[in-house]
């Protein structure tokens, strides 16, 4: 037996495994990656402390890990976690499901979803306003359950701009993503919304020897929502005035040879997807048991609203920030998926323009970045949305907002 065919005493890898992993360029190499990618998982869904991690074993014909999960208590398997070696992405297709594991650990079945629906009842937010500086899926995980109304967000390029390039690969920027459309899943009410503000973007060339990439990322943002337990509703495309995008360069090849081939049109949309929580309810269940009806009736749409999926918004610019949506975009998006006095939430808030967009339409808002500049920001300017009020705002690993000055 060679050296390299035996498992490892210390760690239990398989030592010729690891090097096939290396060979094949996984993103997870070893049983400690594995482990990671699985013990973060667990964390999401609240069960790190009742699962014990098995030895995890890599299925190179299929390019997966599997992942055993051991009851803590019973110290019986009761699941098992497959983890893409490739993309580090958790198969959730192959893996146990949340409720299969708490049933199992609970020993008993799974419950019947459609038998305890009937008796869940419309659970209205208490949060009050808040901006919060830190990691987004970390602030999320400390959220209460089902306590947010709304969720949208335009979440940072990858690598589109020298100031978005924190991603080791675009592998790593989906698993972001993908952390973040789970926890908002968690702390989305029943059956509420999640409104993503997206784009393809375009990987500029290093040398006039290489080829640009264009990478389709709304179509990948699907995947990780169908995934995470969403159900697709809308694609909106935001259309801006005609030569909005011609700073991106494409199409001036063309213009300028018209040889065929070569034709790039300039993009100058960019995607609203739309996104509802899966639930056994149907929309109307929302409308009829909120405990307000008031409210209710206030929040209808007046009219002049959007009739189709097409929407012609000009974009706006901030020197305080290098990419914000436009106010009336957001503003559009609150009014129609949310009613007043609703918690609306941006995970990558930057300047705070849903903030801003959610305080003019009588809803609270939860803002949140990692960036203290962008936080401090939202500080200040939350004391223009809110006046004296902007007292009341929480603020989480930041100071309180001081209105002691402020000229009303």
């Amino acid at each position: 037996m060679r050296p390299t065919d035996y498992d490892n005493p210390e760690t239990g890898e398989n030592i010729l495994r690891d090097t096939v992993a290396e060979k094949r360029k996984y993103n997870v190499l070893n049983v400690e990656d594995a482990r990671k990618v699985t013990t973060l998982w667990l964390e999401t869904i609240d069960l790190a402390g009742a699962v014990e991690l098995g030895l995890p074993e890599i299925d190179d014909r299929y390019h997966v890990w599997r992942v055993p999960l051991v009851s803590r208590h019973a110290q019986e398997r009761v699941g098992e976690v497959v983890i893409d070696a490739y993309t580090s992405l958790l198969q959730k297709d192959r893996s146990t499901a949340p409720d299969v594991l708490e049933a199992r650990l609970l020993s008993r079945q799974p419950k019947d979803k459609k038998a305890s629906a009937s008796k869940k009842g419309y659970k209205p937010s208490y949060l009050r306003n808040t901006i919060a500086l830190g990691n987004s899926a970390e602030i999320l995980a400390e959220l209460p359950e089902e306590s947010v109304d709304l969720i949208f967000t335009s979440p940072p390029y990858f690598n589109a701009r020298p100031e978005y390039e924190d991603y080791i690969s675009y592998e790593e920027y989906l698993w972001q993503m993908r952390k973040i459309i789970r926890a908002g899943h968690r702390v989305l009410n029943e059956g509420r919304f999640f409104a993503m503000n997206i784009s393809p973007i375009l990987v500029r060339r290093a040398s006039r020897n290489q080829s640009s990439r264009r990478i389709a990322v709304p179509f990948d943002m699907h995947r990780l929502f169908i995934e995470e337990g969403f159900e697709f509703i809308d694609d909106i495309i935001w259309v801006k005035p005609e030569g909005a995008g011609w700073a991106t360069g494409r199409g001036r090849r063309f213009a300028a040879d018209r040889n065929p081939l070569q034709y790039k049109p300039v993009p100058v949309t960019e995607y609203i997807l739309v996104y509802r929580k899966q639930s056994p309810y149907l929309i109307d269940w929302n409308i009829r048991t909120h405990p307000n009806q008031e409210l209710v009736e206030a929040s209808k749409i007046e009219d002049g609203y959007e009739v189709t999926n097409i929407w012609r918004i000009s974009p706006t610019y901030d020197k305080e920030h290098p990419a914000i949506f436009p106010e009336e975009l957001a503003a559009k998006v609150i009014a129609y998926y949310s009613f007043k006095d609703d918690v609306v939430l941006d995970p990558f808030a930057g300047s705070g323009t849903v903030g801003l967009a959610a305080a003019k339409a009588r809803r609270r808002f939860v803002l949140i970045d990692n960036e203290p500049r962008y936080v401090n920001l939202m500080r200040e300017r939350a004391k223009q949305w809110l006046g004296k009020d902007a007292a009341d705002v929480l603020c989480l690993n930041c100071a309180p907002i001081s209105v002691d000055n402020l000229l009303l």
